[in-house]
Order: C-alpha cells, then structure tokens, then sequence
C-alpha cells in the first residue's frame, strides 16, 4: 500500500516515466507520429489499428501500459511541435535495423485492419522512399 502512494507521489513530481521517455527522445517521438499517422491515414481510427499500435509501444519501444494514454495524449498536444522537415533529418540517422522495424511497424499498422487504402499505400511508400528502403526490406518475419 504505501509502495504505490510512495510510486504516485514520485509519479506527480518526476512525471510519467513513459510519457517521460517518449518526450526526451525526439526520434521516438517523430517514430511514434509517423505511427500515428498511419492509423489516421484511411482518415478513420479502427480499434484493431490502436491495438496494434498500443503493442508496438509495449513490445517495440517498452513503453508501460499504463502509460498509453498519457503517451497518445502528448503525441496529440506536442506532436505538432516536429516537423515533418525534421522527423526526416531524423529518420536519416536511423542505422538500418531501425528503420527496417519502423517500415515493419508502419505495414502492420496498415494492415490491421485488413483494408489496406490507398492512403495507407501512398503514406507507406512514400517512408520506406525517405529512409532509403527497398518494399522487400520489410517483408518478412513479422510482416
């Protein structure tokens, strides 16, 4: 009992460590957009694309659980704040490995919902064009 208050007290005064986390890192942010961006690319929000993209946080990026919504939340209210000039520039000092995993990740968000559109389509090619990545790079194993 007094483990979660004291956990809750550091929580009001340090912050969210996952909210924390994505707000220090500014190409987990740009990735984490660029996600969402994905989900919001068919221009509707399906609950299988959200599930997929919760579980890249957790799996992928060890975001917490219980942080999910505050995450979302800051993407929303601070994501404007990267440009998409600088998620880029970003995105170009990714060694390969991570950008093949956020090309993976992009395909999986596109096809959770088993419609791929064609703005899922265009948005896909044109990233996998920015970070300097072959379509066959991202099919695979988890694809």
């Amino acid at each position: 009992m007094s483990e979660g208050f004291l956990s809750r007290i550091r929580q009001l005064f340090e912050g969210d460590p996952g909210i924390r986390r994505v707000a220090d890192d500014p190409v987990l942010t740009a990735e984490l957009l660029l996600l969402f961006r994905m989900i919001l690319a068919d221009g509707t929000v399906e609950e299988k694309e959200l599930e997929t993209f919760r579980r890249i946080c957790i799996e992928s990026f060890g975001i917490p659980k219980e942080s999910l919504v505050g995450v979302i939340r800051y993407l929303q209210d601070y994501g404007y704040e990267t440009t998409g000039t600088q998620a880029l520039a970003l995105f170009r000092t990714l060694d390969h490995d991570r950008r093949v995993q956020l090309g993976r990740h992009l395909a999986e968000i596109a096809k959770a919902d088993e419609d791929l559109s064609e703005h899922e389509v265009r948005l896909l090619k044109r990233t996998l064009e920015v970070l300097g990545l072959d379509p066959k790079d991202i099919v695979g194993s988890e694809v």
